[in-house]
């Protein structure tokens, strides 16, 4: 049975999380004038600047650490990592990759083809992590249970680990594998973010209509805790709104709880 987050975990706690983030706006301390004057066009102010979101800085600078095919070969349990999961099919690979503006996980048209626990490094308290695709029927069985019995020996075991981003295709939602997924997540306590990906597959309507279908259902079995949005690679579609909670859970943003 996989456990949470012990008391054990070095350098960073993990942060709380929180499903929706407040925005600034810096304003120049000097500046006489009401910001809520109208500005004439086509005067741009310098003196607002919207903030960005340090885990862009952060990924532009990422870099492979390495591949781990057992928890034992995994870095040193320490700082903070979040961790991509999903089926083989559900585009894991290209969301880490939107995300992060960079290409560090591998993607292919054959799915399954992520076979490891692949490691990178962010700085040097922080680290994103690929986790095995799962479930793809042409993976031979044997490797799918090699598969199995690591994944749940990296989430039973991982102290560092500060949350998990779900994929989900949009299309196919709340696989066996999901399901585990969510088990898992209601009972270690961790703090789990589902993207609904190839959500531009369905049209705008019809895309609104199952995310709340699916919010409805995981809320029903899973309680309120887990948050989901909709999401497109392609599109960049949802990319803000992941950015966000990736770098809450890394502790790069303050929570309203913080403030």
């Amino acid at each position: 049975m996989v456990k949470g987050l012990g008391a054990g975990n070095k350098g960073l706690s993990r942060p709380k999380r929180t499903q929706n983030l407040r925005h600034y706006i810096l304003v120049n301390p000097k500046l006489k004038r009401s910001i809520a004057a109208p500005l004439a066009a086509p005067y741009l102010p310098e003196f607002l600047m919207l903030p960005k979101n340090p885990i862009i800085g952060l990924c532009q600078q990422a870099s492979f650490m390495i591949s781990a095919a057992k928890v034992d070969q995994c870095p040193a349990d320490e700082g903070l990592e979040v961790a991509f999961a999903g089926r083989s099919n559900a585009g894991k690979s290209s969301a880490l990759n939107t995300l992060t503006h960079a290409n560090l996980a591998r993607t292919s048209k054959t799915p399954g083809r992520t076979q490891l626990l692949n490691f990178f490094r962010l700085d040097d308290e922080r680290r994103l992590v690929d986790l095995p695709g799962y479930g793809y029927a042409k993976v031979p069985i044997p490797l799918k249970q090699h598969w199995q019995r690591h994944l749940e020996a990296y989430l039973g075991s991982r102290e560092s680990l500060a949350g998990v981003f779900l994929m989900m295709d949009i299309r196919h939602p709340l696989t066996d594998f999901d399901r585990m997924m969510l088990d898992w997540a209601g009972a270690s306590g961790m703090p789990l973010h589902i993207l609904l990906t190839k959500s531009d597959k369905l049209a705008f309507g019809a895309a609104k209509n199952a995310i709340l279908k699916i919010q409805r259902d995981i809320h029903q079995q899973w309680g309120e805790g887990i948050s989901v949005q909709l999401f497109s690679a392609p599109k960049r579609q949802g990319v803000e709104q992941a950015q966000e909670v990736l770098a809450q859970w890394l502790g790069l943003l303050e929570t309203p709880e913080d403030e």
